[in-house]
């Protein structure tokens, strides 16, 4: 990985992704004690940053091979993001997903056109079922972070912060990611490096599947005990990636854990404040940026919005309880 890669994945995305907006409210600096700016990923095409890498994948991929299709593993949100960009190559996508992925991932998924494959997490391994699909369909697997194409195109959202960054005279600052894999914050990490070098990004994950913020202490990968049993399912993997590990441990501070409550009301605060739609998985990071405030250092913090794909009930829910 280096950033010419992820200029050439940028050049190759322009024009078919959203460029989104650094999100700001005086209520959130109140809380924070601190200037925070969102950036709001969940307003990305398939409701996340994931849009990115798989746009980023699937260009890449010569013509003969991807017209044979590809075939992706994924809760939800890369789902989302293959199927949709395979639809706007005028190919096909085979999903993996876990039976309990949110009832609106798996929706959307099979609405882009995918074929949706489901599994039981806790007792299945998806990268074997993705891996034997492959080799009897003759599928291309697009992995959603251990994959140099993904974070190449995922980085695309670094690229952005160090411009908007720069527009705004900030070049000192954590910038905070939702992570599982760890493609996001590795991509975004090598962006900074490159492009804004005062910015330090800092991982971000539920309490109790915090695998990347051990592997960061220990210096080895670390892999959680359980790969189910949170609301912020967007996030849950069973270790960081053999590709992104090595790059988060060169380049990222300390992790940080936050609750599913803190997850939640900072998505009742990103609804009432700045008018967006965040999904617990992809709200970990304001809610790091809220209410870890001794953690963070600097007179300002960013935070990527990850994703947006909530179901209603759940997001009527939590706005019900901590709205």
């Amino acid at each position: 990985m280096n950033i010419e890669m992820i200029h050439a994945a940028a050049a190759r995305l322009k024009g078919h992704v959203r460029h989104t907006p650094l999100l700001s409210s005086p209520f959130l600096d109140e809380i924070a004690g601190r200037r925070v700016l969102v950036k709001s990923e969940c307003l990305q095409h398939s409701g996340s940053f994931k849009f990115r890498g798989a746009w980023s994948a699937l260009s890449a991929l010569a013509e003969s091979q991807r017209k044979q299709g590809v075939i992706a593993f994924s809760s939800g949100n890369h789902a989302q993001g293959v199927a949709l960009a395979a639809r706007l190559h005028d190919t096909s996508a085979v999903i993996v997903m876990p039976s309990d992925a949110p009832a609106l991932k798996i929706t959307n998924t099979r609405a882009y056109g995918a074929e949706v494959v489901l599994y039981d997490r806790a007792t299945e391994s998806r990268e074997d079922i993705g891996d034997a699909l492959a080799g009897e369909r003759g599928l291309t697997l697009i992995k959603p972070y251990d994959e140099p194409e993904v974070i190449a195109g995922q980085a695309s959202v670094g690229l952005e912060i160090a411009q908007q960054a720069a527009n705004m005279g900030i070049d000192q600052a954590d910038v905070l990611v939702c992570t599982g894999g760890g493609g996001l914050t590795a991509g975004v990490a090598l962006a900074l490096e490159a492009d804004a070098p005062g910015l330090r990004v800092r991982t971000c994950e539920p309490d109790g599947f915090d695998d990347v913020a051990r592997s960061l202490i220990s210096g080895r990968i670390e892999r959680n005990a359980r790969t189910s049993g949170n609301i912020c399912d967007a996030i849950i993997t069973p270790q960081p990636g053999a590709l992104t590990f090595p790059i988060m441990q060169r380049l990222c501070g300390p992790g940080l854990t936050v609750g599913e409550e803190d997850a939640q009301r900072a998505m009742a605060l990103a609804f009432s404040r700045l008018k967006i739609v965040v999904e617990p998985g992809g709200a970990v990071a304001l809610a790091a940026a809220l209410f870890r405030p001794d953690q963070i250092a600097g007179e300002t913090v960013i935070c990527v919005a990850s994703g947006g794909n909530v179901d209603p009930a759940f997001f009527a829910q939590t706005l019900t309880e901590f709205g």
